[in-house]
């Protein structure tokens, strides 16, 4: 995919006294991000200042977590007790299980005396039905057991999603930056008290920053998306900068003219705000006054 590389005029435009034509005008803008708290505590870190640069997934601060780690601690404590009451199957039942070959052995010989004429019939029915009750109580002990050893797994699963659930809080106790940008505004400082939905600081994208301007229903066929367009920064006096801009985004519905913009055909009402996306070299700001030359 090809990619359109915003080269920097950055040269002079015009003298004060010039008048220079263009075919829209509107302020810059970016895109701005309010990173709020997740967690409600004390902030313990928070070493950001205004203007500092910062990345995705930066760690900015930390809010106070002392209390979740240790119902985390707990959580774990009653897990392994829970764990370690599981029934040792094996062992509860090995006495059924030797008793039943013990018989079984039994009713062999029996079988083999019977044969011999040396014992009878009852003594062989007697111990085939020992066999059945033991082998019955065999699959009732194995059935209760196996119930009671669900009910711990399922219990010791429900304590593990807590745990999940304390982790995900306290990773939330981490001030971290979603995005890149540039701080442009600190709410809070260390010691104060942090609340879910707070507002800590509020970043902004300055390197990719777009001028947000007005055109005429009468312009409209004149642009299209990717459009490559020129773009006056004003920074007042003479300080005028051109820049290479490209169209990003043109609103699908019309709106009044705002009454700080002046567009090319003074009698026009509505209007359709268009961004256009612009490479910034440092010099461009939030709020600076820009125009359009098609």
């Amino acid at each position: 995919m090809k990619r359109i590389v915003y080269a920097v005029v950055a040269m002079l435009a015009v003298s004060c006294g010039e008048d220079r034509e263009f075919d829209a005008q509107g302020t810059f803008e970016a895109t701005e991000v309010v990173v709020s708290s997740e967690a409600v505590g004390k902030i313990l870190e928070f070493n950001i200042e205004e203007g500092h640069n910062v990345k995705s997934g930066m760690l900015l601060g930390a809010i106070d977590s002392i209390q979740l780690h240790l119902q985390r601690k707990q959580l774990f404590a009653q897990q392994s007790a829970l764990l370690a009451s599981r029934p040792d199957v094996k062992k509860q039942v090995s006495s059924f299980r030797e008793q039943i070959a013990k018989q079984k052995k039994e009713l062999l010989r029996v079988e083999n005396m019977l044969s011999e004429g040396a014992a009878t019939k009852k003594q062989y029915d007697d111990i085939e039905a020992q066999i059945r009750v033991l082998e019955s109580q065999l699959e009732a002990t194995l059935s209760t057991l196996s119930k009671n050893t669900s009910t711990i797994n399922d219990n010791s699963a429900a304590i593990e999603v807590q745990i999940a659930a304390l982790d995900d809080r306290i990773s939330k106790c981490q001030i971290v930056s979603p995005v890149n940008g540039t701080v442009l505004v600190k709410y809070t400082e260390v010691g104060e008290l942090a609340s879910i939905g707070k507002p800590l600081i509020k970043i902004a994208d300055l390197e990719n920053i777009y001028l947000r301007a007005y055109f005429t229903s009468s312009q409209l066929s004149k642009i299209k998306l990717g459009d490559t367009v020129k773009v006056v920064a004003d920074f007042g006096g003479d300080e005028r900068y051109d820049y290479e801009g490209r169209v990003s985004w043109i609103s699908s519905e019309s709106e009044f003219t705002p009454k700080t913009i002046q567009t090319k055909d003074s009698r026009a009402n509505l209007v359709y705000a268009v961004k256009i996306a612009v490479k910034n070299d440092g010099r461009l700001k939030i709020g600076l006054a820009g125009e359009v030359i098609l």
